[in-house]
């Protein structure tokens, strides 16, 4: 009467038709059964640069004289009612003014603010998107939306969807790894789970690399233990997990195999990586980096380091832009720290023939509002009607300026871009079709870009 539960186990484990072995397939392919990339690509590698807890677009890159003349009256109610915002129900919202001034720059003229004159020598090689719209206002749901494209804990980071898609371009390093920096006005916690695989092969998650210390929890050696000792105790874990493997088929098996044995290369190649010292004086003077300091400079210079080696996806976070008070000290902070090393990274490409290929992505999880509430020295709060964010390189246009907020800064109003308009531009720059690019899980086809048709920002586009 009872079905034999060892011939289901024997049926599904051992033949050529069992789930794993399907599985193990579809990881063996890289794809989605469709082929990748799908066309052309005009960039191979991706470098995100976040700036975590959401600088103010008022204060870098969108300029609104409307915002000076209404300094410090109440903000007209046509604009916030029925709307989403973070600061307290009931309390009085008085307009705050810019707090820096706006020049041209470049060729293209693009108005940039004070606070980035290294940013605006590069104003010819960037675009600039100034209707950004997101779904979340508060820091850490909105970080998983730029991520993910969904607030649903536990999705895959845009990351790991690229390197499932596209794989590495190196067998010695992780082809998607983060690097984080702190430095400004309330820097809010990163939770790993912003570069998980999460319901991808656990091969594809983020690998965040140390500003200090071992580069790399767990690669370096115990005492004691020699380079030949390790390789024979991988060589022997690999053989075990291989007979392993041949009685289940179990794709992890295969991602535990590959990490035993990234881990023991990384051994090698990451303290060479890691180590800057050799750089140039002239190149860590352009960064701004010191060797060791773990700053956003340095991660800067180490970004380029790992787009040279083969990685796909490079993030780095740097946390301090929640600025809800003293903005104008903790925005000199902040830029201060990160403007200088992001001008110098697109230089450094642009030099070495790599910013052509290598698709750079600078912006926080959502900007900032055009009103103050009253709380200590001047600020804005969350904001995810309308910010700015830019890109450059791999095949988008430079020296533009796309969409346009209202007279206030407050919605987007012309050219709107949604995040998953962001996710699909992305990945049509790698080569890839988002409307093709899936996943099974749970009995759907998920997709970076969500259910809904997310657009291709054509007008970005070189």
């Amino acid at each position: 009467m009872n079905a034999n539960p060892f011939t289901r186990r024997t049926f599904l484990g051992q033949t050529s038709l069992g789930l794993g072995s399907a599985a193990l397939s579809s990881l063996a392919s890289g794809t989605t059964g469709s082929g990748l990339p799908h066309f052309a690509a005009k960039a191979k590698r991706v470098i995100f640069l976040c700036m975590a807890g959401g600088p103010s677009h008022l204060e870098t890159f969108d300029y609104k004289p409307k915002l000076d003349e209404l300094d410090g009256k109440p903000m007209p109610a046509s604009f916030t009612e029925g709307q989403p915002i973070a600061q307290l129900q009931g309390k009085e919202l008085k307009v705050q003014g810019h707090l820096t001034k706006f020049s041209r720059y470049g060729k293209s003229g693009q108005l940039i603010s004070d606070y980035l004159p290294h940013t605006a020598k590069i104003a010819d090689d960037i675009a600039i998107v100034k209707s950004m719209v997101t779904e979340q206002i508060n820091h850490d749901p909105a970080h998983t939306f730029m991520n993910t494209g969904t607030v649903i804990s536990g999705r895959p980071s845009m990351g790991s969807w690229i390197t499932y898609g596209l794989g590495s371009e190196t067998e010695e390093l992780p082809g998607f790894v983060v690097l984080t920096s702190v430095g400004g006005r309330n820097p809010q916690p990163i939770a790993s789970r912003q570069w998980s695989a999460g319901f991808l092969p656990s091969r594809y998650q983020g690998v965040e690399f140390n500003s200090s210390g071992d580069p790399v929890h767990y690669v370096s050696n115990p005492k004691g233990v020699s380079p030949a000792q390790q390789s024979a105790l991988v060589d022997a874990i690999r053989r075990l997990d291989g007979k392993r493997n041949a009685q289940v088929a179990n794709p992890e098996i295969d991602t535990r195999i590959a990490a035993y044995e990234m881990a023991f290369r990384m051994q090698t190649s990451v303290p060479e990586l890691m180590d800057i010292s050799g750089e140039p004086q002239h190149v860590l003077d352009a960064y701004g980096a010191t060797p060791g300091d773990g700053s956003y400079a340095s991660n800067c210079l180490l970004a380029r380091r790992l787009a040279e080696r083969g990685t796909r996806f490079i993030q780095l976070y740097h946390r301090g832009w929640d600025h809800h008070g003293d903005l104008a000290k903790y925005m000199g902070v902040c830029c201060g720290l990160t403007d200088q090393p992001t001008a110098a990274l697109i230089n450094d490409l642009k030099e070495r023939g790599m910013l052509e290929d290598t698709l750079v992505v600078w912006g926080g999880e959502f900007g900032r509002t055009p009103m103050f509430q009253g709380k200590g020295g001047p600020g804005r709060d969350h904001h995810i009607k309308g910010f700015s964010m830019w890109m450059a390189g791999g095949g988008v246009k430079g020296g533009i300026s796309y969409g346009e907020t209202d007279e206030l800064g407050y919605h987007a109003v012309q050219d709107v871009v949604h995040v998953s308009d962001l996710h699909a531009t992305m990945l049509h720059l790698l080569g890839i079709d988002s409307a093709r690019f899936s996943y099974p899980f749970q009995g759907l086809d998920m997709r970076l870009t969500g259910v809904e048709p997310a657009k291709v920002v054509k007008g970005l586009l070189a």
